[in-house]
């Protein structure tokens, strides 16, 4: 038996211009369904508004999202705090989405794409557990965290 795990993000009429940037940081496929794809009548207000929508690529990235029924105007932005203390940055988010690369040319890549028109939390950049490490919350309000998987050593 296997498993797979999937973020489902939640948005307030925005999830089809998010899942089309991830797309343009990720690459992959967006596949979308409309509320009126599943028999909403089209004149209704939110007809239009994703009721399934991912993106997914060959290589393994996928999320997906839809639109909350009866919400409008820009998604809100993910609750919690975010703040400094003794020189480390601890934010209390509910969750993030990880996303871990082979190398850092690949994590830059994408941190580069997916930073346009966010907050950054903590820049990319070697830590003590990673050649590349980094945290920001995007303009839809999703943190992200993007790093280097950092070869293991058993000794």
């Amino acid at each position: 038996m296997s498993i797979t795990t999937t973020t489902h993000l939640n948005f307030r009429g925005d999830a089809r211009v998010a899942l089309e940037f991830y797309a343009s940081v990720f690459g992959g496929e967006v596949t979308i369904a409309t509320y009126g794809d599943f028999g909403m009548p089209r004149d209704v207000p939110g007809a239009n508004n994703v009721v399934f929508g991912q993106v997914q690529t060959t290589d393994g990235f996928r999320v997906m999202a839809y639109d909350i029924p009866g919400q409008s105007g820009a998604s809100a932005k993910t609750a919690g705090s975010t703040y400094r203390e003794n020189g480390v940055t601890i934010t209390d988010q509910p969750f993030f989405v990880s996303v871990r690369g082979e190398n850092l040319d690949e994590v830059q890549g994408y941190w580069a794409a997916l930073s346009v028109g966010a907050t950054i939390v903590e820049p990319l950049a070697a830590s003590a557990w990673s050649p590349g490490f980094g945290m920001l919350t995007d303009s839809f309000g999703v943190t992200w965290i993007l790093d280097v998987a950092a070869a293991y050593n058993a000794s």
